[in-house]
């Protein structure tokens, strides 16, 4: 079942339930790709948390230096669309090359039905951890927790780290999968569109569109945007310091 019940709090109208079978096997990485990756692959790292930065800090009205350091198992960030399938595309062709894979698979982005059933792993509460999210419990802004029945719940001592964190530092849901809640939201396949209507297989998302889907909420967005369900969309060529990706190995074109 893709989408959430009438009933959770604070749901969009665009997040309709309905029945969803996935025919064709993939492999999701059980890590979002991190700076280490991109940067082995593509041969750059274009993470805004990575090195010295100078950021506006609202509670001096003024811009302050800060040094993040270089952690290359952060997630890479400000990478729009393009760059996250062109990791992908770079990346099959090294692997079949090094004979790592087989010459009819490809690495690409989930589609938005793929990234949702492996988000939630089994589970039809609105997040794999449950009916509500708390702060501690991924890297998102804690001070606005959420719980299904109520919806965002105030936590002024909640944790709000303004930052990535390493892949892999909360718990990973029940088939192994880290960070399908927070960190940095996860560029899908498809274009963002209405959700068919009644049972469907393998949904590709619509035929065109002006932005594509992003999944999963992210290190400053509240608890109710990273729910399993919420959808959220952004202009293919836009790059976020929230905004990363995770890839599928799935058979191809060869």
């Amino acid at each position: 079942m893709m989408g959430s019940p009438t009933n959770q709090a604070e749901r969009d109208t665009n997040e309709v339930q309905h029945i969803v079978t996935i025919s064709r096997g993939f492999w999701m990485e059980k890590f979002l790709v991190t700076q280490g990756d991109y940067l082995a692959v593509v041969g750059s790292n274009p993470s805004w948390f990575n090195g010295v930065r100078s950021n506006y800090d609202l509670t001096c009205f003024c811009y302050r230096i800060v040094d993040y350091g270089t952690n290359l198992t952060r997630p890479v960030e400000t990478v729009n669309w393009y760059d996250a399938t062109n990791y992908c595309a770079m990346r099959t062709q090294q692997e079949r090359a090094g004979g790592l894979i087989p010459t009819n698979y490809v690495y690409r982005l989930p589609t938005e039905s793929e990234w949702e059933y492996a988000c939630r792993a089994g589970t039809t509460n609105a997040f794999y951890l449950g009916r509500a999210l708390r702060s501690g419990q991924a890297n998102f802004d804690g001070q606005y927790e959420y719980d299904a029945s109520v919806g965002t719940i105030s936590n002024t001592n909640g944790i709000y780290l303004s930052q990535t964190t390493a892949v892999g530092s909360y718990a990973a849901n029940g088939w192994g999968l880290y960070d399908m809640i927070g960190n940095v939201e996860e560029w899908c396949q498809d274009w963002l569109g209405n959700y068919p209507v009644g049972s469907v297989t393998d949904p590709q998302g619509a035929v065109t569109g002006s932005s594509r889907v992003v999944r999963g909420g992210d290190w400053c967005t509240i608890a109710g945007y990273c729910r399993s369900a919420f959808r959220d969309y952004a202009y293919p060529g836009g790059r976020y310091s929230n905004f990363g990706f995770r890839v599928v190995l799935a058979p191809g074109q060869p």
